[in-house]
């Protein structure tokens, strides 16, 4: 495996690249892997507008595969509480480099219970993690 790390909530990588170019790729091969981006929260101008707090770069994409949600949404309904699958994106500033992050969908599933639907996940999972080491 490359240089991506397990954590306590997903997958993370830092990246030789500016935070911009991070997004732009992370949203690139998350493509590449079949899902589109639903949702993109940034945290330094939420923060900054609402709290009057500055904040490093870091945004939080929502990122779907349909096919997977789909499916997923099938088998349990109520997991769209889970989805879609959250990516950050963030300036390091001790460092000056930038993270990628993927929750492992493989982490979420246990929520439910569902043995059943636990190949899914494993399924999305290794997708992100794919999509990360692409960036």
């Amino acid at each position: 495996m490359s240089d991506v790390k397990k954590g306590n909530y997903g997958y993370s990588r830092t990246v030789a690249l500016s935070y911009e170019q991070a997004v732009e790729r992370v949203t690139a091969t998350l493509k590449e892997q079949g899902f589109g981006i639903l949702t993109e929260i940034d945290v330094k101008a939420t923060l900054k507008k609402k709290l009057d707090k500055d904040f490093t770069k870091y945004v939080i994409l929502g990122a779907c595969n349909p096919t997977l949600a789909h499916q997923a949404l099938t088998g349990e309904v109520g997991i769209g509480l889970l989805l879609p699958c959250n990516v950050t994106v963030y300036e390091d500033p001790d460092s000056g480099k930038t993270v990628v992050s993927v929750l492992d969908p493989e982490t979420m599933v246990t929520l439910t219970g569902r043995k059943d639907i636990e190949p899914l996940a494993r399924q999305a999972r290794d997708k992100v993690v794919a999509a990360l080491e692409a960036v």
